[in-house]
């Protein structure tokens, strides 16, 4: 079993920086796509960024492109987020996801999930 935890959401102003951070349980992490998700209140849950280890590939949502970066390091099973140049369309709840292997945009390819951190951008 893998279980995800994110931390680092909060409040920020427009054109703010914010790091989100996921750790996770599970042995096989390196294996693992993690993926970014995100889901602003009456709206559907939106892919926002994706990165492979193995394979090197990291996919990208058009609209964070330029502003987001996602790392990862696998000696301490976490991924981050970075979130820069933030905007108020940003505002939304931030999940973690991990699928196995695939590399995807699809959120009903992911395996695992966290329970999500805030994050709000004042204008």
């Amino acid at each position: 079993q893998v279980q995800l935890l994110e931390s680092g959401g909060g409040l920020v102003q427009a054109g703010g920086s914010l790091r989100l951070s996921c750790a996770v349980s599970g042995r096989t992490f390196s294996s693992y796509t993690m993926g970014w998700f995100r889901q602003a209140p009456g709206k559907e849950r939106e892919f926002v960024i994706a990165n492979s280890w193995s394979s090197g590939i990291t996919r990208y949502a058009d609209s964070v492109k330029g502003r987001f970066t996602i790392s990862r390091d696998n000696a301490k099973n976490t991924v981050y987020l970075q979130m820069n140049s933030l905007k108020p369309d940003d505002t939304a709840l931030y999940y973690c996801a991990a699928a196995w292997r695939l590399v995807t945009t699809n959120s009903s390819r992911y395996d695992y999930w966290g329970q999500g951190t805030q994050v709000t951008v004042s204008s």
